[in-house]
């Protein structure tokens, strides 16, 4: 699964790569190896055979394409996260673990600031509310723009 995922991460960096204009992406190939499968790793589900491929894999798909003009992280606390996660109400969301969100945010934090080596800014999540607070979101454009182009 972790392999499929790798793939579809990487065609959509391919097709990025391609593209004419401007795009912004969800979910990166990044998180997928340094978040998921790390976390995948740790947990017992693959050998360490299985992780050195799969990071050889990695790195040669790496070696063609080029970080993202920025990466913004969303960082919230594990509260926060929880309270999002009731609210949305999604049945296969109730039951995960305290401990499962604790390790990706720490595994988060820990590819954010130790291994990633593109632009990145972090935007402190739990006070804001981009989506019903235009004021948060402006806030957070400007801080793009900032470090896009050194405005502000």
């Amino acid at each position: 699964m972790e392999v499929y995922f790798l793939k579809e991460r990487f065609r959509d960096l391919i097709d990025i790569a391609k593209a004419d204009h401007d795009i912004i992406q969800d979910r990166t190939i990044y998180e997928g190896v340094y978040v998921f499968m790390e976390n995948n790793r740790d947990m017992g589900n693959l050998s360490e055979r299985d992780y050195e491929t799969y990071m050889e894999l990695f790195e040669q798909m790496m070696s063609v394409v080029k970080f993202p003009d920025l990466m913004i992280y969303l960082h919230a606390s594990v509260p926060h996260l929880v309270s999002n996660i009731q609210k949305r109400g999604r049945d296969y969301e109730q039951s995960i673990q305290l401990e499962y969100l604790q390790n990706l945010n720490k595994r988060y934090d820990e590819f954010i600031f130790h291994k990633y080596q593109g632009r990145v800014i972090t935007v402190e999540k739990d006070d804001l509310d981009f989506l019903n607070t235009p004021r948060d979101l402006a806030g957070i454009i400007d801080k793009i723009d900032a470090t896009l182009f050194g405005l502000f």
